[in-house]
Protein backbone atom coordinates (compact mmCIF):
# COMPACT_ATOMS: atom_id res chain seq x y z
CA UNK A 1 0.00 0.00 0.00
CA UNK A 2 1.13 3.28 -0.47
CA UNK A 3 2.28 5.99 2.08
CA UNK A 4 0.04 8.45 0.31
CA UNK A 5 -3.44 5.50 -0.21
CA UNK A 6 -6.22 7.76 0.28
CA UNK A 7 -8.48 4.37 0.71
CA UNK A 8 -10.05 5.29 -3.34
CA UNK A 9 -9.59 1.75 -5.22
CA UNK A 10 -11.74 2.77 -7.65
CA UNK A 11 -9.18 5.87 -8.67
CA UNK A 12 -5.96 4.02 -8.41
CA UNK A 13 -3.91 2.45 -10.86
CA UNK A 14 -2.20 0.30 -8.12
CA UNK A 15 -1.92 -3.01 -7.70
CA UNK A 16 -1.52 -3.85 -4.16
CA UNK A 17 -2.42 -6.55 -2.10
CA UNK A 18 -4.70 -4.07 -0.38
CA UNK A 19 -7.13 -3.08 -3.08
CA UNK A 20 -10.76 -3.23 -2.50
CA UNK A 21 -12.11 -3.10 -5.22
CA UNK A 22 -13.52 -6.22 -6.89
CA UNK A 23 -13.57 -7.96 -10.23
CA UNK A 24 -16.96 -8.03 -12.00
CA UNK A 25 -17.70 -12.20 -11.38
CA UNK A 26 -19.61 -13.04 -14.13
CA UNK A 27 -20.64 -16.85 -12.26
CA UNK A 28 -23.77 -18.33 -12.89
CA UNK A 29 -24.17 -20.92 -9.68
CA UNK A 30 -25.59 -24.35 -10.58
CA UNK A 31 -29.23 -25.52 -9.57
CA UNK A 32 -28.93 -26.15 -6.33
CA UNK A 33 -30.86 -29.77 -7.05
CA UNK A 34 -28.28 -30.46 -9.92
CA UNK A 35 -24.86 -32.68 -9.90
CA UNK A 36 -22.67 -31.94 -12.31
CA UNK A 37 -19.23 -33.59 -12.44
CA UNK A 38 -16.96 -32.15 -16.02
CA UNK A 39 -18.25 -29.83 -18.42
CA UNK A 40 -17.27 -29.98 -21.94
CA UNK A 41 -18.21 -27.25 -24.82
CA UNK A 42 -18.37 -28.21 -28.29
CA UNK A 43 -17.10 -25.43 -30.20
CA UNK A 44 -16.55 -23.96 -34.06
CA UNK A 45 -15.46 -21.44 -35.98
CA UNK A 46 -18.90 -21.27 -38.43
CA UNK A 47 -21.58 -23.13 -38.93
CA UNK A 48 -21.97 -26.25 -41.15
CA UNK A 49 -18.62 -28.60 -39.91
CA UNK A 50 -20.94 -31.00 -37.48
CA UNK A 51 -20.13 -29.43 -34.36
CA UNK A 52 -23.86 -30.78 -33.06
CA UNK A 53 -23.15 -34.21 -34.69
CA UNK A 54 -19.74 -34.26 -32.73
CA UNK A 55 -21.55 -33.40 -29.58
CA UNK A 56 -24.58 -36.23 -29.71
CA UNK A 57 -21.97 -38.63 -30.97
CA UNK A 58 -19.62 -38.04 -27.39
CA UNK A 59 -22.36 -38.24 -25.36
CA UNK A 60 -23.82 -41.39 -26.85
CA UNK A 61 -20.13 -42.63 -26.98
CA UNK A 62 -19.39 -41.79 -23.05
CA UNK A 63 -22.73 -42.96 -22.27
CA UNK A 64 -21.94 -46.51 -23.51
CA UNK A 65 -18.80 -46.60 -20.95
CA UNK A 66 -21.32 -46.33 -18.24
CA UNK A 67 -21.60 -42.56 -17.96
CA UNK A 68 -24.17 -40.43 -17.37
CA UNK A 69 -24.28 -37.83 -19.85
CA UNK A 70 -25.92 -34.67 -20.43
CA UNK A 71 -26.57 -31.99 -23.40
CA UNK A 72 -26.76 -29.07 -23.26
CA UNK A 73 -28.07 -27.60 -26.45
CA UNK A 74 -26.90 -23.66 -26.34
CA UNK A 75 -27.32 -23.13 -30.16
CA UNK A 76 -30.89 -21.54 -29.87
CA UNK A 77 -31.71 -20.06 -33.35
CA UNK A 78 -30.47 -23.34 -34.78
CA UNK A 79 -31.18 -26.00 -32.31
CA UNK A 80 -31.09 -29.71 -34.30
CA UNK A 81 -30.23 -32.03 -30.88
CA UNK A 82 -33.74 -33.10 -30.09
CA UNK A 83 -33.77 -33.74 -33.85
CA UNK A 84 -30.67 -36.17 -33.80
CA UNK A 85 -32.32 -38.20 -30.81
CA UNK A 86 -35.50 -38.36 -32.23
CA UNK A 87 -37.09 -36.60 -29.20
CA UNK A 88 -40.54 -35.62 -29.47
CA UNK A 89 -41.71 -34.39 -26.16
CA UNK A 90 -41.58 -31.24 -24.36
CA UNK A 91 -39.41 -30.94 -21.04
CA UNK A 92 -41.53 -29.99 -17.89
CA UNK A 93 -41.45 -28.51 -14.61
CA UNK A 94 -42.52 -27.54 -11.52
CA UNK A 95 -41.92 -25.07 -8.54
CA UNK A 96 -38.16 -26.29 -8.06
CA UNK A 97 -37.26 -26.15 -11.63
CA UNK A 98 -37.08 -27.91 -15.16
CA UNK A 99 -36.40 -30.98 -16.25
CA UNK A 100 -34.69 -32.29 -19.05
CA UNK A 101 -36.09 -34.73 -21.43
CA UNK A 102 -34.12 -38.15 -21.36
CA UNK A 103 -33.11 -39.61 -24.32
CA UNK A 104 -33.70 -43.76 -25.38
CA UNK A 105 -30.53 -44.46 -23.52
CA UNK A 106 -30.84 -42.49 -21.14
CA UNK A 107 -28.88 -38.48 -22.10
CA UNK A 108 -30.59 -35.81 -20.44
CA UNK A 109 -31.38 -33.00 -23.18
CA UNK A 110 -32.37 -29.32 -22.67
CA UNK A 111 -32.91 -27.48 -25.85
CA UNK A 112 -35.07 -24.16 -26.64
CA UNK A 113 -36.88 -26.87 -29.19
CA UNK A 114 -38.33 -28.65 -25.63
CA UNK A 115 -40.01 -25.31 -24.77
CA UNK A 116 -41.43 -24.23 -27.71
CA UNK A 117 -44.68 -24.88 -28.85
CA UNK A 118 -43.74 -26.07 -32.46
CA UNK A 119 -39.74 -27.24 -33.73
CA UNK A 120 -40.57 -25.12 -36.65
CA UNK A 121 -41.09 -21.61 -34.78
CA UNK A 122 -38.19 -19.47 -35.16
CA UNK A 123 -36.07 -17.98 -32.44
CA UNK A 124 -36.49 -14.16 -33.33
CA UNK A 125 -34.73 -12.47 -30.27
CA UNK A 126 -31.69 -10.40 -29.68
CA UNK A 127 -28.39 -11.70 -28.89
CA UNK A 128 -28.78 -10.58 -24.67
CA UNK A 129 -31.93 -12.45 -24.64
CA UNK A 130 -30.35 -15.58 -26.09
CA UNK A 131 -27.33 -15.77 -24.16
CA UNK A 132 -29.59 -15.36 -20.85
CA UNK A 133 -32.20 -18.65 -22.18
CA UNK A 134 -28.36 -20.07 -22.34
CA UNK A 135 -27.58 -18.90 -18.02
CA UNK A 136 -31.08 -20.08 -17.13
CA UNK A 137 -30.48 -23.96 -19.11
CA UNK A 138 -27.53 -23.90 -16.45
CA UNK A 139 -29.24 -22.10 -13.30
CA UNK A 140 -33.14 -23.39 -13.80
CA UNK A 141 -32.90 -27.22 -15.07
CA UNK A 142 -32.59 -29.80 -12.70
CA UNK A 143 -29.24 -31.93 -13.65
CA UNK A 144 -29.26 -35.05 -12.04
CA UNK A 145 -25.95 -37.00 -11.08
CA UNK A 146 -24.10 -35.82 -14.36
CA UNK A 147 -20.95 -37.51 -15.00
CA UNK A 148 -20.38 -35.51 -18.39
CA UNK A 149 -22.26 -32.31 -19.95
CA UNK A 150 -21.57 -31.60 -23.42
CA UNK A 151 -22.41 -27.80 -24.32
CA UNK A 152 -23.08 -27.42 -27.90
CA UNK A 153 -22.41 -24.40 -28.76
CA UNK A 154 -23.49 -22.02 -31.69
CA UNK A 155 -21.15 -20.68 -34.01
CA UNK A 156 -18.76 -18.16 -33.71
CA UNK A 157 -16.89 -16.23 -31.11
CA UNK A 158 -20.62 -14.14 -29.75
CA UNK A 159 -22.64 -13.52 -27.42
CA UNK A 160 -23.05 -17.55 -26.32
CA UNK A 161 -19.52 -18.44 -26.40
CA UNK A 162 -18.48 -15.29 -24.12
CA UNK A 163 -21.62 -15.92 -22.18
CA UNK A 164 -20.70 -19.84 -21.53
CA UNK A 165 -16.81 -19.25 -20.88
CA UNK A 166 -17.94 -16.49 -18.31
CA UNK A 167 -20.82 -17.56 -16.50
CA UNK A 168 -20.47 -21.90 -16.63
CA UNK A 169 -17.45 -23.99 -15.27
CA UNK A 170 -16.67 -25.33 -18.27
CA UNK A 171 -14.25 -27.75 -17.51
CA UNK A 172 -12.69 -27.81 -21.09
CA UNK A 173 -13.63 -27.57 -24.79
CA UNK A 174 -13.17 -29.58 -28.07
CA UNK A 175 -13.51 -27.50 -31.22
CA UNK A 176 -14.75 -29.16 -34.50
CA UNK A 177 -13.29 -28.38 -37.57
CA UNK A 178 -13.47 -29.54 -41.63
CA UNK A 179 -10.72 -29.51 -43.91
CA UNK A 180 -11.56 -26.67 -45.83
CA UNK A 181 -8.76 -24.22 -45.00
CA UNK A 182 -11.18 -21.43 -44.93
CA UNK A 183 -12.85 -23.40 -42.39
CA UNK A 184 -8.98 -23.66 -40.65
CA UNK A 185 -8.48 -20.25 -40.78
CA UNK A 186 -11.75 -19.45 -38.80
CA UNK A 187 -11.34 -22.20 -36.43
CA UNK A 188 -8.06 -20.10 -35.23
CA UNK A 189 -10.36 -17.73 -33.74
CA UNK A 190 -12.44 -20.02 -31.95
CA UNK A 191 -9.25 -21.30 -30.40
CA UNK A 192 -7.40 -17.96 -29.47
CA UNK A 193 -11.29 -17.32 -28.16
CA UNK A 194 -10.60 -19.93 -25.77
CA UNK A 195 -6.80 -18.61 -25.03
CA UNK A 196 -8.13 -15.36 -24.29
CA UNK A 197 -10.61 -16.34 -21.87
CA UNK A 198 -8.40 -19.15 -20.13
CA UNK A 199 -10.84 -21.88 -21.51
CA UNK A 200 -8.51 -24.84 -21.45
CA UNK A 201 -8.63 -26.83 -25.01
CA UNK A 202 -9.06 -30.63 -24.60
CA UNK A 203 -8.32 -30.80 -28.62
CA UNK A 204 -9.35 -30.67 -32.26
CA UNK A 205 -11.87 -32.87 -34.17
CA UNK A 206 -12.04 -33.11 -37.71
CA UNK A 207 -15.23 -34.02 -39.25
CA UNK A 208 -15.84 -35.01 -42.73
CA UNK A 209 -12.33 -35.63 -43.07
CA UNK A 210 -12.15 -38.23 -45.94
CA UNK A 211 -14.93 -40.81 -47.67
CA UNK A 212 -14.24 -44.32 -47.38
CA UNK A 213 -14.82 -46.01 -50.48
CA UNK A 214 -17.06 -48.98 -50.33
CA UNK A 215 -16.05 -50.85 -53.49
CA UNK A 216 -11.98 -50.04 -53.19
CA UNK A 217 -11.75 -49.24 -49.23
CA UNK A 218 -10.09 -46.72 -50.06
CA UNK A 219 -9.80 -43.03 -48.42
CA UNK A 220 -10.83 -40.30 -50.47
CA UNK A 221 -10.40 -36.44 -49.34
CA UNK A 222 -13.54 -34.58 -50.93
CA UNK A 223 -13.10 -31.82 -49.45
CA UNK A 224 -9.46 -31.63 -49.92
CA UNK A 225 -6.24 -31.43 -48.16
CA UNK A 226 -6.84 -31.20 -44.25
CA UNK A 227 -5.14 -28.86 -42.55
CA UNK A 228 -6.10 -30.06 -39.20
CA UNK A 229 -2.41 -31.17 -38.00
CA UNK A 230 -0.95 -27.63 -39.27
CA UNK A 231 -3.81 -25.74 -36.70
CA UNK A 232 -2.73 -28.10 -34.03
CA UNK A 233 1.19 -27.52 -34.21
CA UNK A 234 0.51 -23.87 -34.06
CA UNK A 235 -1.59 -23.75 -31.09
CA UNK A 236 0.56 -26.80 -29.22
CA UNK A 237 -3.02 -28.82 -29.20
CA UNK A 238 -4.38 -32.25 -29.64
CA UNK A 239 -5.89 -33.89 -33.03
CA UNK A 240 -8.65 -36.01 -31.17
CA UNK A 241 -10.45 -38.07 -33.93
CA UNK A 242 -11.19 -37.70 -37.80
CA UNK A 243 -14.43 -38.70 -38.36
CA UNK A 244 -15.21 -39.71 -41.74
CA UNK A 245 -18.04 -38.93 -44.62
CA UNK A 246 -20.09 -41.39 -43.65
CA UNK A 247 -23.66 -41.95 -45.17
CA UNK A 248 -25.28 -44.12 -42.16
CA UNK A 249 -24.60 -41.25 -39.64
CA UNK A 250 -26.74 -38.55 -41.51
CA UNK A 251 -29.02 -41.43 -41.90
CA UNK A 252 -29.24 -42.03 -38.42
CA UNK A 253 -29.61 -38.23 -37.47
CA UNK A 254 -32.07 -37.53 -39.65
CA UNK A 255 -34.33 -40.34 -38.33
CA UNK A 256 -33.53 -39.38 -34.47
CA UNK A 257 -31.30 -42.48 -34.32
CA UNK A 258 -27.91 -41.49 -33.32
CA UNK A 259 -27.84 -43.55 -30.10
CA UNK A 260 -27.74 -46.40 -32.83
CA UNK A 261 -24.44 -45.38 -34.36
CA UNK A 262 -21.55 -47.71 -35.31
CA UNK A 263 -17.98 -46.57 -35.35
CA UNK A 264 -14.68 -46.42 -32.86
CA UNK A 265 -13.65 -42.85 -33.89
CA UNK A 266 -14.11 -41.15 -31.12
CA UNK A 267 -13.03 -43.79 -28.64
CA UNK A 268 -9.66 -41.54 -28.22
CA UNK A 269 -11.45 -38.59 -27.28
CA UNK A 270 -13.33 -41.05 -24.71
CA UNK A 271 -10.29 -41.89 -23.28
CA UNK A 272 -9.21 -38.34 -22.82
CA UNK A 273 -12.06 -37.49 -21.03
CA UNK A 274 -12.14 -40.38 -18.72
CA UNK A 275 -8.52 -39.65 -17.76
CA UNK A 276 -10.38 -35.81 -17.13
CA UNK A 277 -13.27 -37.38 -14.96
CA UNK A 278 -10.36 -39.44 -12.76
CA UNK A 279 -8.27 -36.55 -11.67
Amino acid sequence: MSENCNQSCSSCSEDCAERKEQKTDFSAKLHDMSSVKKVIGVVSGKGGVGKSLVTSMLAVTMNRMGYHTAILDADITGPSIPKTFGIRQKATGNEFGIFPVKTKTGIDIMSINLLLENDTDPVVWRGPIIAGTVKQFWTDVIWSDVDFMFIDMPPGTGDVPLTVFQSIAVDGIIVVTSPQELVSMIVSKAVKMAEMMKIPIIGLVENMSYFKCPDNNKDYQIFGESHIDEIADKHDLKVLAKLPINPKISAACDKGMIELFEGDWLEPVAKTLEKMEEK
